[in-house]
């Protein structure tokens, strides 16, 4: 009786070792997945700073300036006080007479000069949008290898979760035939 008794409770005991084995193996990768997920979220939220050149910085006002409608509007202003004043001055006072000469050469100096500075700044962007892109391509790709581990572990857990349910039945039934044959005596 006492040897039956000793059985069951180290069979109760092992099943009991084994279920807390289990949740500290799932505790520790439940720790471990989650140190990884902070260090990519701190990787994405305090990205490394651009460190601009001068010349960047000049590129970057000038495009930011040169696309706005503040921009638009003062140059036409400018043209139109060009045009007026050059067309309704006296004749001593114009400086740049009808077909306005000097305002076409300065326009195509300031759109020769603009345009190659906003094509650096547009480069610029350009390949910082590319550095996102991949980014995100190794966020996603970092995720979908999360779901392939989930799943491994999720097989994992089953597989032993089944192994003890199994071993639990196996207990249960020497249990229910101790009590039969105790019965039977």
């Amino acid at each position: 009786m006492e040897n039956t008794e000793n059985q069951e409770n180290v069979l109760l005991t092992k099943l009991l070792y084994t279920n807390n084995e289990s949740l500290r193996k799932l505790h520790e990768i439940v720790e471990s997945t989650m140190r990884e997920e902070e260090l990519i979220v701190q990787n994405l939220m305090y990205p490394p700073a651009d460190i601009l050149t001068r010349g960047q910085r000049i590129s970057d006002k000038v495009a930011r300036f040169g696309g706005s409608w503040a921009f638009i509007i003062l140059f036409l202003v400018i043209l139109c006080v060009w045009i007026l004043f050059n067309a309704l001055s006296p004749k001593d006072a114009i400086f740049d007479p009808y077909p306005f000469i000097l305002m076409n050469l300065i326009l195509s100096c300031i759109a020769a000069l603009q345009a190659p500075v906003i094509m650096m700044s547009q480069n610029r962007k350009e390949e910082k949008d590319r550095q996102r892109a991949e980014n995100d391509y190794l966020v996603n790709l970092k995720a979908e290898l999360e779901v392939r581990n989930l799943h491994r572990k999720i097989d994992l857990l089953m597989e032993e979760q089944i192994s003890r349910l199994i071993e639990a039945q196996d207990l249960q039934m020497r249990l229910l035939e101790d009590l039969v044959a105790r019965k039977k005596t």
